[in-house]
C-alpha cells in the first residue's frame, strides 16, 4: 500500500461524534473497512485506528495477534483526508468492534503516537498487572517506555481497550519514530512482538487460572 500524500496532522478533533455519522459519509470498502478474526482466545488484540488513520498499527496488531489470539482492526484508505475517521477510543462504537471486545476477557488496543521521532511506547489502560509488566518488559528488552501523557492514558471505563468481559484493558501507544523503525527493519519488529506476545502469553494464563491452552 503507497503511502497517502497528506500527512496526518499533529492534533486531531473528531470529524463524527459518532460510528453511525461516519458510515452515513464514507463509503466501506472505498473509505475504510474492517475485520474481525475471532479465534476465541481470552485476549484480543485490535487497531481501531488501522490503515492510514494510525499507520501501522494495523500491521503490528496482526503481529501480536499471530495465529492464537482474536484480531480486530478498522483501517482508512482514503488517498488523503483519514483524519476524518478516526473515532476517540472512549467512543468508538463501530458495531463489530464493539462485538469482538465484548466477546474477549480482555482487550489490547495499538494506537500510534503522532507528534514524536524519538522512539518509545506509552502503556495504559486498566489493567493494572498488564501495565507494570509491559512496562517492565519493554524495559529490559532496551525499548524506551514514557508515562501516557493527557489523554493518552486509556482508563476511561468506555474506552474499547476496556470493553471486554473483565473490564480492564491495555493499551500501546507507539511513537511516530518508534513505529518508522519497525516498518523498516524485520528483526526489530520481530523483537518487539515477541516482547509483547511474551507479557500478553504470562497475563492470559495467569487470568485464566493457568488453563488457557498457549494463551
Amino acid at each position: 500500500m503507497a503511502r497517502p500524500e497528506e500527512q496526518a496532522a499533529v492534533s486531531m478533533v473528531d470529524t463524527y461524534s459518532n460510528f453511525r455519522d461516519l458510515e452515513g459519509s464514507e463509503m466501506e470498502g472505498d473509505a475504510w473497512i474492517r475485520e474481525y478474526v475471532n479465534r476465541s482466545s481470552p485476549i484480543l488484540v485490535m487497531a481501531p485506528h488501522g490503515g492510514w488513520i494510525e499507520p501501522f498499527t494495523s500491521e503490528l496488531a496482526r503481529a501480536v495477534a499471530g495465529n492464537d489470539l482474536s484480531f480486530y482492526t478498522f483501517q482508512g484508505l482514503k488517498p488523503r483526508g483519514n483524519d476524518a475517521l478516526h473515532l476517540t477510543s472512549h467512543r468508538f462504537d463501530e458495531p463489530l468492534g464493539i462485538s469482538a471486545a465484548r466477546s474477549a476477557h480482555w482487550v489490547v488496543a495499538i494506537h500510534g503516537e503522532r507528534t514524536s521521532d524519538r522512539a518509545f511506547v506509552m502503556v495504559g489502560g486498566l489493567w493494572t498487572g498488564f501495565r507494570d509488566r509491559m512496562n517492565d518488559a519493554l524495559t529490559e528488552a532496551g525499548i524506551r517506555v514514557e508515562g501516557p501523557r493527557t489523554g493518552l492514558e486509556g482508563v476511561n471505563p468506555k474506552n474499547i481497550c476496556n470493553l471486554g468481559r473483565t473490564g480492564e484493558g491495555g493499551q500501546l501507544e507507539i511513537s511516530e519514530g518508534l513505529r518508522r523503525t519497525l516498518r523498516t527493519d524485520p528483526l526489530e519488529l520481530r523483537a518487539f512482538v515477541e516482547v509483547v506476545r511474551g507479557v500478553l502469553a504470562e497475563m492470559g494464563q495467569e487470568g485464566m487460572g493457568g488453563g488457557a491452552d498457549g494463551f
